[in-house]
């Protein structure tokens, strides 16, 4: 489009700022540009408008509002910011300005690359395995939070484990969790943590590794390949809670559990100390109606029993009332009545005689003490027995022994080595042998040998 004026047309700013405005947009293609957001506004329209800049320039962009819903979270003041636009002019003020169609953090694409690239690395590797995950304990009593000390994320861990399970302890190993010292700080209090565990100094159960949420650059440090391998290398069962619940890292993947934020972290290794007591009530009265229950069986069963047995006062009144008809017939009965009842009474007494428990006891005891007798004199004398076949055994030994062989005049004789010998062929002349004798030893020198012709 020509826009020269070399006939003498005048032009309206109007019309100079479309034609102007229709020659950027036919000249240009899509264009990316990088720099740093400024004057950012979120208007009511729902479209963004604000700057970008450098230290030598800056450019008025606009972004509309079906762009801006696919982004998430608007961007910030001061972030350095790439985005993909069209050039094109404002024509109601004549301004020169961007129509944004992407924006992503500048850099986020090589750190996304990196990211992937590293993951897969360590997924072939095996590291974020199943098989290699730690189950956490059920109910921790030592719990390591590796943090910022002064971070949000710290705080809210220790306010959910004050609120559900108040008697877990907690030990905070503050490391920088932003920064190019941040990764080897996080390294050191994995490792540190363990030790102290290892040594027995610190009997912690978990690790808790937590940081709040930011942008893909603030929370790189937990991408760290050293990151994941000291988190792979942990003894203790590690829960990764890095940013929001929306945000992964590499740690997350290496962590034997991930958890959404800090605050579900602790949530996951700390019991609910309300529930806990519900289920301890509850434990408590079903454990109170099944002891009333069998206390109920057990009252049921005694009394039918009870009922079963006689009292012995109730045996006695009858024998009593048994006693008393007895009586009354024999003060109406002849003296040969009472001969009869006489010697019926007195056959009583012999079979309660006969039936008594404590004759039975005495001829038991008797039978027990005969066997007792019999018992012992066998042992007695197997007992003899045995020292006889033993002394037997002993003289046996001792006389085809060596020493009474050598008590009958015989010797034992051996060379220097210690060795047997049987024959005069088995020594030299010169040779200095030793012999043993029923009463000390010799050491002599052989001057001459006479071999058994």
């Amino acid at each position: 489009m020509d826009i020269s004026n070399t006939g003498g047309t005048v032009l309206s700013v109007h019309q100079l700022n479309r034609q102007v405005r229709q020659l950027l947009e036919s000249s240009f293609g899509l264009v990316q540009v990088e720099g740093e957001i400024s004057n950012f506004v979120s208007a009511g329209s729902g479209h963004w408008y604000f700057s970008l800049k450098d230290d030598r320039a800056q450019v008025r962009c606009a972004m509309f509002r079906n762009r801006n819903q696919q982004m998430g979270k608007p961007p910030e003041n001061g972030q350095l910011t790439r985005v993909r636009a069209r050039i094109s002019l404002y024509e109601g003020r004549g301004e020169f300005q961007l129509i944004v169609q992407h924006l992503e953090a500048a850099g986020a694409g090589a750190l996304s690359v990196a990211f992937e690239k590293l993951k897969r690395k360590l997924a072939d590797e095996g590291l974020f395995d199943d098989a290699h995950k730690q189950a956490l304990p059920e109910f921790p009593r030592h719990v390591g939070v590796i943090s910022s000390a002064d971070g949000a994320a710290v705080h809210d861990i220790i306010s959910v484990f004050r609120r559900r399970f108040p008697a877990i302890r907690l030990s905070v190993f503050p490391v920088a969790v932003q920064g190019e010292e941040s990764a080897p700080a996080i390294c050191r209090a994995l490792q540190w943590a363990n030790r102290l565990h290892a040594e027995g100094k610190v009997a912690l159960d978990a690790l808790i590794l937590a940081r709040g949420g930011g942008s893909m650059e603030d929370l790189w440090s937990f991408n760290r390949e050293t990151v994941a391998r000291s988190i792979f290398e942990s003894a203790l069962p590690v829960v990764s809670a890095v940013g929001h619940a929306t945000d992964f890292t590499i740690a997350d993947f290496a962590a034997d559990l991930r958890a959404p934020t800090p605050s579900a972290a602790a949530e996951l290794l700390s019991p609910d100390s309300r529930e806990l007591e519900q289920q301890f009530r509850a434990l408590e009265n079903a454990m109170l109606r099944g002891q009333l229950r069998r206390l109920e069986a057990a009252g049921h069963s005694l009394s039918a029993v009870a009922r079963g047995l006689r009292h012995p006062g109730d045996r006695l009144r009858e024998q009593t009332q048994r006693l008393d008809g007895l009586e009354i017939r024999l003060g109406n009965s002849t003296v040969h009545g009472l001969g009869q009842l006489g010697n019926a009474l007195q056959l009583r007494q012999a079979n309660l005689v006969r039936l008594s428990p404590l004759r039975q006891i005495a001829e038991v005891r008797e039978a027990l003490n005969g066997r007792q007798r019999r018992a012992n004199q066998s042992m007695a004398q197997v007992l003899r027995d045995s020292r006889k076949r033993l002394d037997k055994a002993v003289a046996l030994l001792e006389s085809l022994g060596p020493r009474s062989i050598l008590d009958r005049g015989y010797a034992i004789v051996t060379n220097q080595q210690g060795q047997l010998i049987r024959g005069a062929d088995a020594v030299q002349t010169g040779e200095t042998i030793h012999t043993r004798l029923a009463r000390g030893s010799l050491h002599s020198t052989v001057v001459k040998r006479e071999p058994e012709p």
